[in-house]
């Protein structure tokens, strides 16, 4: 047996359309949904082939990563089955005690990241004396594997343009609410070192980061919106785009509908032509990524030579 197993957690995303109105109750921590909201995100699902490819996508990461590794991968979501604190039992009852845990976000704010970082604990006993060792990789944003396959992927897109030099890129990640802001959240400062990084790789001469996905909740969210940012560009004349989410690493809702759907229609009003960056999904880059930070996390606690 190996020494340690990995844990890949994810948002998670509702298997059926049956399963988006009790999804979202898990998501809203128990506050019901409206009818109109619950028929209005059932009908995204729809267009998207009825279901989230989160979790097969990140299933598949896990089995190229095993490969890779020689180590045992698990995989556990934080809003839909296979719940993190089942899969964390589930790793207990094969007799794992050492454990090396990566959020699918690259990115760290205390919303998100840390949400998992606190679910795990919960669900390992806290870390306590004969619990659960857990070495958690906080952020890899800025790991050269990841940063070399978002630059592969953003380079196939522009090549679907004659002239990519008049090509604007707009970087995307998930909004968050402004307050993280107050607790000095490295979030908004994490994107744009990746967005700069991959610019400076490939030379952009225009590019920008901008947020999408932000939630029905009150207050200001992170911006500016990629909608708006792409009506200020096409104000301007600006006419050929391509949206790389940075922020994300596999197809699900926030892309395939978000992006997709909804861009692609404001695109069409503004009388531009929107490209999207295909997602890492299990590029054998982004494995090699997971991999590397797999083993730098278990060769730190000296799990590994």
């Amino acid at each position: 047996m190996a020494e340690f197993a990995v844990l890949l957690m994810a948002y998670g995303g509702p298997s059926t359309l049956a399963d988006v109105e009790p999804y979202l109750l898990d998501v809203r921590g128990g506050r019901p949904t409206s009818p109109e909201l619950v028929a209005e995100i059932r009908h995204r699902y729809e267009l998207i082939g009825g279901r989230s490819p989160i979790l097969p996508i990140t299933q598949a990461q896990g089995a190229a990563l095993a490969g890779e590794i020689g180590v045992p991968v698990y995989i556990g979501m934080r809003h839909w089955h296979p719940y993190v604190v089942d899969t964390v039992k589930q790793i207990v009852a094969d007799h794992y005690r050492r454990l090396v845990a990566i959020v699918m976000a690259p990115h760290y704010s205390g919303m998100s990241v840390g949400a998992y970082e606190k679910t795990l604990l919960k669900a390992s006993g806290g870390g306590g004396a004969g619990r659960l060792e857990i070495a958690l990789v906080r952020s890899w944003g800025d790991h050269p594997l990841f940063l070399g396959v978002v630059a592969a992927h953003l380079t196939q897109a522009l090549r679907r343009f004659p002239d990519a030099s008049g090509v604007d890129v707009v970087f995307t990640a998930h909004s968050l609410p402004r307050r993280i802001l107050a607790a000095g959240d490295p979030y908004p400062d994490q994107l744009r070192a990746s967005a700069a990084a991959v610019a400076g790789k490939l030379g952009l001469a225009s590019w920008e980061l901008a947020y999408q996905s932000a939630g029905a909740t009150s207050g200001p969210w992170l911006g500016p919106d990629a909608g708006e940012v792409l009506a200020r560009l096409a104000g301007e004349g600006h006419r050929d785009f391509v949206i790389a989410p940075i922020g994300f690493v596999c197809d699900h809702v926030e892309i395939l509908y978000d992006v997709d759907v909804a861009y692609q229609e404001l695109a069409r009003k503004l009388g531009v032509r929107l490209e999207r960056m295909r997602s890492l999904n299990d590029d054998p880059m982004l494995i090699a990524c997971l991999a590397n930070l797999v083993r730098t996390a278990a060769a730190g606690r000296g799990w590994m030579d």
